[in-house]
């Protein structure tokens, strides 16, 4: 596939994944809402009761339905992209859209028009702020491979002439009781100061 993303797990591990990432972000969005409801709407004395029950009834049907929503978003992204040979901007627009409607699909068919018309605005946008924000910070040109510069014969150094190997003295044992002890030789500093 051509402009592939090498950030994300290949598809059909993401899709499991992103399961989890929808179920996880809908619970951790929907918790202060409802215990901010159930506070609201208990009376004085069991607001905090009140609060924990919002929570253990509301929070993971609201997870739920994220997690639907984000594994369905994501097979109709992996399904496009492998149609379609490419990853590119468009699959997550016609993949918002076809969840959508997939979602809406007990509705009938207005419903599902609307509800496929409004994911793909709403990935459109979505992708375009992207797009927007990747060119403003620098695009993809600094992730880039670089070819190396390979000097040619000209411009490579002359081969380094090998001195004759001179016979090295024995090294004294440190570590032998008859060693004389050396100071300690200081570390080189580092750039940064540290020893």
């Amino acid at each position: 596939m051509t402009g592939r993303d090498t950030t994300r797990d290949p598809c059909p591990y993401s899709i499991v994944s992103d399961f989890g990432v929808g179920f996880a972000l809908g619970v951790v969005l929907a918790a202060p809402w409802h215990a901010f409801k159930g506070y609201r709407n208990s009376p004085r004395g069991e607001r905090f009761s009140g609060a924990l029950t919002a929570i253990k009834a509301q929070v993971p049907v609201r997870g739920g339905n994220f997690a639907a929503w984000s594994g369905l978003f994501n097979a109709s992204d992996c399904t496009l992209q492998y149609i379609r040979g490419k990853e590119d901007p468009w699959n997550a627009i016609m993949a918002g859209a076809a969840t959508g409607g997939m979602l809406a699909i007990r509705s009938g068919p207005k419903a599902i028009a609307i509800s496929a018309t409004m994911g793909g605005i709403i990935l459109a946008v979505m992708e375009g702020v992207g797009i927007m924000m990747g060119k403003m910070m620098g695009g993809d040109d600094q992730y880039k491979n670089v070819a190396p510069i390979v000097p040619t014969d000209a411009q490579a150094p002359p081969p380094a002439q090998s001195a004759p190997q001179q016979p090295q003295a024995p090294q004294p044992d440190a570590f032998a009781p008859d060693a004389p002890s050396a100071a300690p030789q200081p570390l080189p500093k580092s750039r940064f100061g540290f020893a």
